[in-house]
């Protein structure tokens, strides 16, 4: 009866391990086939910006280019056409001088609501992060209207300011609970030495708080790099016309000049923001850790 009973056993353990062998497959096979699928975009793109627009026409859309001089072409084509070089200076000027000021006046807040003894804390910090708490388009109507009576639409001006205020919120969050984690007693050897609340401030906290700075700078100057919406409402001419906005424009008005040149313009705006990405990972890394600590 007992050989019968570990009998039993062993095929339970064999039939429970062969079931556990068959998901893992499955999940492999799973996961390999959502790779593909999110790999055949980024191979559509890396194979169609070295075809001439006739080769594109004539051939499968998936099929291999017969070489890579076509690039070149699609390049000088996709940079004049879409007028490029505005507007990526135009997105350049948002995003760094935009969100360098975010960070900044974000820096200033939380530094106020995080380590100075300040009437209704919370409250003053739910005022600023509640601009997020609304979606985005709610703002489209009034921020037209109200731009219109200012003489603000289709302004550098007034693309600048609404990015370095909608851009505040997020970093003052991540910088209010990093700067609460500072030790104080830095700020009152410093007071006590005759050190006023911005020596304090730009002396002793900003510096300890470059890396986590640096990283919500990188996420808003992606985020203002990338944005379409507010660009196409507020800065719709030429001479204010972001990147995403000249792409779309450019998709519109130059459609039949092949996916090629489109997909080429595409690449070629992404390009600065994966620079940058590159140029402070390490710092982007490095903040990344402390909030995490």
């Amino acid at each position: 009866m007992a050989f019968d009973i570990n009998t039993l056993d062993l095929d339970r353990i064999a039939r429970r391990e062969a079931a556990r062998h068959r998901g893992s497959r499955l999940k492999l096979v799973a996961a390999i086939a959502f790779s593909l699928l999110w790999i055949v975009p980024f191979y559509f793109l890396a194979i169609t910006i070295f075809k001439s627009s006739t080769e594109y026409s004539l051939n499968p859309p998936l099929s291999l280019p017969q070489g890579i001089a076509p690039f070149l072409d699609n390049v000088a084509q996709a940079w004049a056409l879409g007028n490029m070089g505005q507007s990526m200076m135009n997105s350049a000027f948002y995003g760094s001088v935009g969100a360098a000021l975010a960070v900044f006046f974000a820096a200033m807040a939380a530094f106020a609501i995080a380590r100075l003894d300040i009437p209704f804390k919370n409250g003053w910090f739910m005022l600023i992060f509640a601009g997020t708490v609304f979606p985005f388009q709610m703002y489209l109507i009034p921020l037209f209207f109200g731009y219109q009576k200012l003489s603000l639409l289709n302004t550098h001006l007034g693309m600048l300011l609404f990015y370095t205020a909608i851009c505040i919120p997020f970093p003052t969050l991540v910088l209010r609970n990093f700067m609460s984690g500072l030790s104080r007693e830095m700020d009152e050897a410093a007071r006590m030495d005759g050190a006023s609340e911005f020596t304090v401030f730009f002396r002793i906290v900003l510096p300890n708080t470059l890396g986590p700075m640096t990283a919500v700078f990188l996420l808003q100057f992606t985020w203002i790099w990338n944005d379409m919406l507010f660009s196409t409402v507020l800065g719709n001419r030429l001479e204010t016309r972001s990147i995403m906005n000249a792409l779309l424009v450019f998709q519109g008005s130059y459609s039949s000049s092949g996916p090629n040149v489109v997909l080429t313009a595409a690449l070629l705006a992404s390009i600065p923001s994966i620079l940058l990405f590159l140029l402070l990972r390490k710092h982007f890394m490095q903040g990344l850790q402390v909030n995490q600590s």
